[in-house]
Formats: C-alpha cells, sequence, structure tokens
C-alpha cells in the first residue's frame, strides 16, 4: 500500500458508502497523532502554536492543501490553536481522502 501522503485524492460527490469503523481504525496506524471519533466519525487533531502568526502560516498551509487536493476540513482556529476536523460531509462519514489529506498536513512537520 503507497504511503497516505504519496496518495491523491479523488472526487467524492456521494453515492458511496462511508468507510467502516474497522477500515478507519486500521488506517490510524499511519496518522498516530489524529484521534478517530467514532461518534461523527471524523478525524481530529488539534495543534497548538506559539502565537497568532504561526498559527495562520499553519492554517494558510492547510487552505493549500485543501485546495490541492479538493478536499477540504473544517478548522477551528485561535489565537494560539488550530483543530482540524475531516469528515468526507457529501457521505456523512470517512473516506480514503480524509486520511490522505491528514497524512498531507502531518508531512508538514508541525
Amino acid at each position: 500500500m503507497t504511503e497516505l501522503r504519496k496518495q491523491s485524492c479523488r472526487p467524492c460527490e456521494g453515492g458511496v458508502e462511508p468507510m467502516d469503523l474497522r477500515q478507519a481504525r486500521d488506517l490510524m496506524a499511519q496518522i498516530p497523532q489524529w484521534t478517530l471519533d467514532e461518534a461523527a466519525p471524523a478525524l481530529v487533531r488539534d495543534f497548538r502554536f506559539a502565537n497568532f502568526y504561526e498559527t495562520m502560516a499553519f492554517v494558510n498551509a492547510i487552505a493549500y492543501i485543501a485546495h490541492r487536493e479538493d478536499h477540504h476540513p473544517d478548522l477551528r482556529v485561535g489565537y494560539n490553536e488550530c483543530v482540524v476536523r475531516y469528515q468526507t460531509h457529501a457521505i456523512g462519514g470517512l473516506s480514503d481522502n480524509d486520511f490522505i489529506c491528514a497524512a498531507k498536513i502531518d508531512a508538514l512537520g508541525i
């Protein structure tokens, strides 16, 4: 299997089933700093920074990844914190795209 960060997202406009929790738990090994919210289901990670400038630089890096992959997270942004939440809204659950984007964010080295 190719590393997640080396893969590209595929368009998902609905009409497919979300990933089951067993599959999601298996993929979590490749993004160990993320949390699997099984109730939603979604991938969540809280990033902390020294100041607002670093936080916004990170948010802009995420925006670049999201634009290139055409897969967009929900973000909660504060002065020195950014909570990133991935869920494929079109299917109401997780897809490979969520894991690919999470891995690409991890590759930023934050």
